[in-house]
C-alpha cells in the first residue's frame, strides 16, 4: 500500500509537469485524491523525502523536491566502504565502473574542450608538478579530483558528475588502505599531462590509451595487499 501511494505521487507529479519547488496539494487534497488516511499520505511523503523526490516545509507545505541522485550516490559511496572493510573488492568494482565511463567518454572531448577549460588544466597540471617537486613529494588528491572534474565539465552532465564525486568519496574514505606501495608523483603528473596532451590534440585514440594507463596503474595499486603500517604515507588517486 505505502509503495503503491509513493508511484501515484511520483505519477501526480510527472503528468502534471511540476518542476523542482513546485507546490503538491495538500495532506487533505491527497487523501482525497488517493483515497487513503492522513497517515499512509505522511508515511509515503516522508519516503519521497528521502529520495530526494519531495521536500517537506513544516508549516508551509509540500514541495517537488530537487529531484537529486544524492541518494543513491550516497548508497552506493557506503556499499563501495562497507564492502571494502568487509573485505571484498568492492573499491575495483566502482573503479572499473568510473574506468568504463571515462574512457567511454574521451573520445567525445578530443579536440572539443574549451579554451577556458584548457587553461585551467594547464594550470592543475602545473599544480601536481609543482606538488610532486614540495617537500611532502605527493600530488594532492583535491588536486587531482579538481582535474577529472574540469575534463568532464564541458559534457554538462550532471549525473556523470555526482557519480565521479562517489568514487572520490568512497577513495578518500579507505585512502589509508589503498596500496602496499606510495605511488610515484612523478608518474600521476606524467600520466594526467599526457591525458591532457592527447585531448588538445583531438587524438581521440590517444585519449583513449592515456585514460586506460592511468586506470591501469591505479588498479594494480588496487590490487596489492594492504599495508602493514600505512601511516605517515601519502596516496595519489
Amino acid at each position: 500500500m505505502a509503495r503503491d501511494i509513493q508511484e501515484r505521487i511520483k505519477k501526480l507529479i510527472i503528468d502534471q509537469r511540476l518542476p523542482s519547488g513546485a507546490s503538491l496539494p495538500t495532506e487533505p487534497e491527497l487523501m482525497a485524491r488517493l483515497g487513503v488516511s492522513r497517515n499512509s499520505v505522511r508515511e509515503a511523503l516522508k519516503a519521497l523525502q528521502a529520495m530526494g523526490i519531495v521536500e517537506i516545509r513544516h508549516g508551509f507545505g509540500t514541495y517537488v523536491g530537487p529531484m537529486s541522485v544524492a541518494p543513491m550516490i550516497e548508497g552506493l559511496t557506503f556499499r563501495t566502504v562497507a564492502g571494502h572493510y568487509r573485505g571484498e573488492d568492492s573499491l575495483l568494482q566502482l573503479l572499473e565502473l568510473r574506468e568504463a565511463v571515462e574512457t567511454g567518454l574521451i573520445a567525445r572531448l578530443a579536440g572539443r574542450i574549451p579554451d577556458a577549460d584548457l587553461a585551467e588544466l594547464d594550470g592543475l597540471v602545473d599544480r601536481m608538478d609543482a606538488e610532486a617537486a614540495s617537500p611532502e613529494g605527493a600530488v594532492r588528491a583535491e588536486t587531482d579530483r579538481a582535474f577529472h572534474a574540469t575534463l568532464y565539465r564541458g559534457l554538462g552532465n550532471v549525473l556523470l558528475g555526482e557519480v565521479l564525486e562517489a568514487f572520490w568519496d568512497a577513495f578518500h574514505k579507505v585512502r589509508t588502505d589503498l596500496v602496499a606501495v606510495p605511488q610515484d608523483p612523478k608518474i600521476t603528473c606524467r600520466q594526467h599531462r599526457e591525458i591532457l596532451e592527447a585531448v588538445r590534440s583531438g587524438d581521440a585514440l590517444r585519449a583513449e590509451q592515456a585514460i586506460r594507463e592511468h586506470f591501469g596503474n591505479i588498479r594494480a595499486r588496487l590490487s596489492s595487499p594492504a599495508p602493514t603500517d600505512a601511516s605517515n604515507r601519502s596516496y595519489d588517486r
